[in-house]
């Protein structure tokens, strides 16, 4: 005991009296018990934003507008480019000429379009002629059916005349009866002549043959309405038949110019492959990779002979996060983002003094996940912040790193968060339905 206290002597004490004694103590205590102080009062008092962080890269919102691929429309070789990597193009401007493996396929695709086409139009010929025969086909019936009415209507009136020709004959016939008969009772009494007896019976034979006579015209009459009624019923069948029949043929000539149409449309779609040998930019963008040689490399139809990078209207960053973090994080949400290549100085728990940041709004947040547990965020532009750098620097594929900012607390509470791992205060995003939310706090 002696021996270790003789041993702090020996070199304690000489070490106090190198730094000036013992006189400093008490300021090093001082200001070590004012900073104690003001860190306390910092952890009681000082704001802190909480936040989940994420990484991703900026893309295009609209999948029309992210890298795409310019396709071979034609089998053939790329025989010259218009452009070279990098090479700014507008909608429609050339990319690649192509040439077809066959030269002469184009002149033989031509001359069968041509004879398809006049295939065509004489079955068209053919089935205007059928229209026009059957049109004259019908009018032709109604005149003939026409005239056979008005031959049924003579007959019938002939038959009236007829009918009223034996009514007057009977009616003859009956008072030259009864007169022969008068005179057959007077003539053995002397009270006529024999001349007078014969004139009734000659009278009486006339008025029975005018009769016989009136009988016959209407016997002959209606066998003429029977006849005329059988001939209008035999035109109307035969004509009925020939305009079935012409029907027919035209729905025949239809079904082939419908046959003729559709042979005609593989001739169209290759002809049509064929002047499209010119190929274009489907889009605005920049020429990002030319993947075919010029010469004998020979490409497919519908292979991949370029890729383009669509001009951006509206950029946005995707960011992935932890799947523990996705169920805090909704559309409307507040986001600091830090794009790479832009300098910057980023303070996670005071946005406000941060430099070189730009704000965001989470736009959508996927409904599952990428396989791997992360979740895909698209955040748009902050329009009350200011806005983001020039496309020259943002363009698609920049990496980025964002904060999607939950609540302000207490920077006490935050260290005693962090401390015993629980998760951040969880309310309201500014874009979701008023209404009471769901809350986790670290406590109660």
């Amino acid at each position: 005991m002696n021996a270790h206290s003789s041993h702090s002597r020996r070199y304690v004490l000489p070490a106090i009296q190198q730094v000036g004694g013992t006189g400093h103590w008490p300021r090093v205590a001082a200001i070590l018990t004012f900073c104690a102080m003001a860190g306390c009062t910092a952890m009681g008092f000082v704001p802190w934003q909480q936040s989940l962080p994420g990484t991703g890269k900026m893309v295009a919102f609209a999948p029309m507008e992210r890298q795409q691929t310019i396709d071979a429309p034609v089998e053939g070789r790329i025989v010259k480019w218009h452009v070279v990597e990098g090479s700014r193009v507008r909608k429609g401007d050339p990319v690649a000429e192509m040439a077809d493996l066959d030269p002469t396929l184009p002149a033989r695709l031509q001359m069968e379009r041509t004879a398809v086409m006049d295939r065509i139009r004489a079955i068209g010929e053919r089935e205007r002629h059928l229209e026009e025969r059957i049109e004259e086909m019908e009018q032709s019936i109604k005149n003939e059916l026409a005239a056979a009415d008005f031959r049924i209507q003579q007959s019938r009136d002939r038959i009236r005349a007829a009918e009223q020709t034996i009514d007057a004959a009977t009616a003859k016939l009956t008072v030259a009866t009864q007169n022969l008969d008068r005179h057959k009772s007077l003539f053995p009494k002397g009270l006529v002549s024999k001349r007078q007896l014969e004139v009734a019976e000659a009278d009486q034979n006339t008025a029975a043959a005018e009769l016989r006579r009136a009988e016959a015209q209407l016997n002959e009459a209606r066998n003429v309405q029977r006849t005329v009624e059988l001939e209008r019923a035999r035109t109307l069948n035969t004509g009925t038949a020939m305009v079935r029949d012409a029907r027919a043929s035209r729905e025949s000539a239809r079904s082939e110019a419908a046959s003729a149409r559709q042979s005609l449309q593989p001739v169209e779609v290759r002809l049509n492959r064929q002047s499209t040998q010119t190929v274009v930019a489907p889009v605005d963008g920049t020429i990002f990779r030319l993947t075919a040689q010029p010469g004998s490399a020979v490409v497919k139809n519908g292979e991949e002979i370029a890729s383009i990078v669509p001009d951006v209207s509206a950029p946005v960053a995707e960011l992935w996060v932890d799947g523990n973090d996705m169920p805090l994080i909704a559309a409307g949400r507040k986001v600091r983002l830090q794009f790479e290549g832009w300098p910057a100085i980023q303070f996670v728990g005071w946005p406000s003094v941060a430099v070189g940041t730009f704000g965001g709004v989470v736009r959508l947040v996927d409904s599952t996940d990428d396989g791997k547990g992360k979740f895909r965020l698209l955040v748009e532009p902050d329009p009350d912040d200011h806005p983001w750098p020039d496309s020259r620097y943002l363009r698609q594929g920049v990496r980025a790193k964002g904060w999607v900012l939950l609540n302000t607390v207490r920077l006490g509470f935050e260290v005693w968060r962090q401390f015993n791992g629980f998760p951040p205060v969880v309310a309201a995003a500014p874009s979701l339905a008023p209404g009471p939310q769901p809350a986790v706090k670290g406590s109660k």
